[in-house]
């Protein structure tokens, strides 16, 4: 099958990968947009995990209130270089995670922030929900290893999935800005902010 730009500019307007990663994912896949996107998705991953222990000394603070005034969000976003916290993509990923968080009220920004007091109170809950739903002992590990997955993905940020696309998370969203921007980009810290919410 022909690839033609007209193929490779449609798959970038979608991911945001560079002309190159584009048509060599699209030959690659024969032509096939939804392989070649996943292709870019995985390749994104990789990029990131290979920056993943590089420090992150710049970044960008940005902020988001909703239109009614009762929600808002401070985000501290990071990245390696002054420059790459002044791209499009970046500033772009900066507010979609601020819409998130104002959104999704996240507690965290990763399994690993939670407390092993927490985590410990939440299996215990699974555990009576289970002795009360008479579970066998032998699948009830398997159960709540399970229901602590899904409590993860509505409580940590990183780990929820993303409002505009729910076949990404967090995650995948910073994944694909970083395999965009060639830096590693973590999320530094944030607050969110509900009128009369304490």
């Amino acid at each position: 099958m022909e690839i033609t730009s007209k193929m490779v500019r449609e798959l970038r307007d979608i991911t945001g990968a560079g002309v190159m990663d584009c048509k060599t994912a699209l030959v690659e896949s024969k032509g096939d947009m939804e392989r070649a996107k996943e292709m870019l998705r995985k390749k994104g991953i990789d990029i990131a995990r290979k920056k993943s222990s590089r420090e992150v000394k710049d970044g960008s603070i940005f902020s988001y209130v909703h239109f009614n005034g009762r929600v808002g969000v401070l985000l501290e976003l990071n990245c390696e270089t002054d420059f790459v916290a002044r791209t499009e993509a970046f500033k772009t990923l900066g507010k979609e995670i601020t819409l998130q968080i104002a959104a999704m009220s996240p507690e965290y920004i990763s399994p690993e922030d939670v407390s092993s007091e927490r985590i410990a109170e939440e299996k215990e809950i699974y555990r009576e929900q289970m002795k009360k739903e008479g579970k066998a002992s032998n699948i009830m590990e398997k159960i709540i290893e399970g229901k602590l997955r899904k409590f993860y993905e509505e409580v940590c940020l990183l780990e929820q999935k993303y409002i505009k696309d729910d076949s990404k998370k967090i995650k995948d969203l910073i994944n694909e800005t970083i395999a965009k921007v060639g830096e590693n980009i973590v999320v530094g810290r944030f607050t969110r902010y509900e009128l009369n919410k304490g």
